[in-house]
């Protein structure tokens, strides 16, 4: 095999250009300075026809030049050689130590890039995009830099890096570098049994089972929410929390309101006992499913999942010590009822306090919808990925508030009719004027604190407007990646069905390519015996082109001897 190499003397990658008429010439008939392409002892004459695949040694011996002889000849002149590479008709011209610096990537490797080489042209010929071989060709020039050149889309140019073989890390760079956000290796469990079960509760899609599923905790995470939302009317709500905890007596001893129905036995209670028993099944579930125990802890899913339940744990825990301290209250003395009385109230309002905090931390189970649901997904990718601009909003928020605010209290401070006390008193004002709210409550009345206002309005709106872009754009970029998430999902289950279906119909494919090769065959042996000609054509051109060849191999060889002499 014929090796595109020349010895470098000025140094560089060089675009030669287009192929021109006569560069379809054998390596010895355009290179006839190079010892390798002299015709050496033994050599077929001038009037023989050129070898196709092997070249003749120094010494007379001759032996296939395959990518072991390409490498010896790389080790032994340092890679200072040159190498030709036609892109689509356009020449460039480079050191072989350059395409050596990366041996994975297909012009790096030697047997990789050989299957492309022409012996006729003496280069190596891809059929690729020819402007995005700039960017390729620096890659090597730099030592491993990768630009995009401004002509070539972003698609075309991703294909050029998978086609030359450029490597995974590269492609990672070229993806950020054009502002793409690397997407999550979803790691699964090592065991087969574990799998299933960490697909099935953590990946909806993965099959039915995981679908169904799926379905239930949505509805009981409903359900749990419109529970909580229900427990509050007045109707509905806790008699525990609104009566009031001692009542005094005539005789001015303390009496306790009647004692209101156990939590134990309230239907909401027993509602949030069922969504909670689900709620903690499927966490132990998948905590003993995942295949990473501290990254599980760490997600941020799973810590609502966790404070999600807390609530009623807490709940229970305490209904439980009440209930005990109503059955041991009975054996206590008398004498101290009365400041164990008001002590007990005292808990008991602080207890009921506490409680609804810790009950209002319930409501951040909706955010468990979010693993069930794209949208709510694709929304906290998007905050995530917008936290900059979004902390400069803040940022340009909390500047504006601080000047406008001032500025209107000093506006207004010599009018009695004013509603800003203080700078911070302003400081509500500031806010919902710049966020264009305006609830009314706070208003300028003197000339100075309105043209304050109008200034605080119009510099909310371009502060707010700012940031907004950019969170569009990436609130875009994550919708379309999952919906093309989604269409490659569908493009491989049809094809999977089709693959499916077409297994019935191979033998009557089968049967009927036959058919239409013997057709064909019948019809080309009618041509051939009707004298068509159509094939005897083609071997006229083909013998006349190869003729054509061995006379201008012929006359170059008789050209080289006459200029040695």
């Amino acid at each position: 095999m014929e090796i595109a190499l020349v010895t470098l003397e000025n140094g560089g990658a060089t675009a030669i250009g287009e192929d021109g008429p006569g560069s379809g010439l054998s390596r010895a008939e355009r290179l006839p300075w190079l010892p390798e392409a002299r015709p050496a002892a033994g050599a077929p004459s001038a009037t023989e026809p050129p070898p196709s695949s092997s070249a003749a040694a120094a010494g007379g011996d001759e032996g296939d030049e395959g990518p072991e002889a390409e490498a010896e000849s790389e080790r032994a002149l340092g890679g200072q050689q040159r190498v030709l590479l036609n892109i689509s008709g356009l020449r460039f011209e480079t050191q072989l130590g350059t395409l050596s610096q990366f041996p994975d990537t297909l012009l790096g490797d030697p047997e990789k890039r050989m299957r492309y080489f022409d012996p006729l042209r003496n280069e190596y010929f891809f059929d690729r995009n020819r402007p995005s071989f700039d960017g390729i060709l620096y890659f090597y020039q730099s030592g491993g830099k990768l630009r995009r050149p401004v002509n070539v889309s972003i698609d075309v140019f991703a294909d050029e890096i998978r086609f030359y073989q450029l490597g995974d890390e590269a492609m990672e760079r070229f993806r950020e570098d054009e502002g793409f956000i690397r997407e999550e290796e979803k790691p699964l469990p090592a065991h087969e049994f574990q799998r299933q079960v960490w697909l099935i509760f953590e990946y909806p899609e993965s099959s039915s089972s995981a679908r169904g599923i799926a379905i239930v905790s949505v509805l009981v995470i409903l359900i749990s929410i419109i529970t909580f939302c229900l427990e509050t009317l007045p109707e509905f709500r806790d008699e525990r929390e609104l009566r009031v905890p001692l009542l005094p007596s005539p005789n001015g001893t303390a009496e306790s309101a009647p004692t209101a129905p156990s939590t134990l036995s309230d239907p909401f209670f027993i509602i949030e006992t069922t969504c909670v028993i689900w709620f903690t099944f499927e966490l132990l579930v998948r905590f003993f499913a995942c295949p990473s125990k501290p990254e599980f802890s760490r997600n941020i899913m799973n810590i609502i999942d966790i404070v999600a339940i807390i609530p009623y744990f807490i709940t229970l825990g305490t209904e439980l010590a009440q209930e005990q301290q109503k059955k041991e209250q009975p054996q206590g003395s008398s004498s101290s009822s009365s400041s164990s009385s008001s002590n007990g109230g005292q808990q008991q309002a602080m207890s009921l306090a506490i409680l609804r905090v810790i009950r209002l931390v319930r409501v951040f189970r909706i955010f468990k919808l979010s693993r069930h649901s794209k949208g709510l997904q694709i929304l906290g990718q998007t905050l995530k990925a917008s936290m900059r601009e979004l902390g400069l909003l803040i940022f340009f928020l909390f500047i504006g508030v601080i000047l406008f605010s001032s500025a209107v209290y000093f506006a207004e401070a010599d009018d009695p009719e004013s509603h800003f006390s203080s700078i911070p008193d302003a400081f509500w004002w500031a806010v919902v004027t710049m966020t264009t709210v305006g609830y009314g409550d706070m208003r300028p009345v003197t000339v100075g604190g309105k043209i304050v206002g109008s200034l605080c309005a119009i510099a909310g709106v371009l502060t707010i407007a700012l940031p907004v872009p950019v969170i569009v754009s990436n609130f875009n970029y994550f919708y379309h990646r999952e919906t093309d998430h989604e269409g490659e999902a569908i493009l491989k289950e049809e094809s999977s069905t089709a693959q499916g279906g077409s297994a019935g119909d191979l033998k009557r494919r089968t049967s009927k390519n036959s058919l239409d090769k013997s057709v064909v065959h019948l019809e080309n042996a009618e041509g051939v015996n009707n004298g068509t000609g159509s094939v005897e054509k083609a071997n006229i051109k083909a013998k006349s082109s190869m003729d054509l060849r061995k006379s201008l191999y012929a006359l170059c060889l008789d050209t080289n001897r006459e200029t040695d002499l």
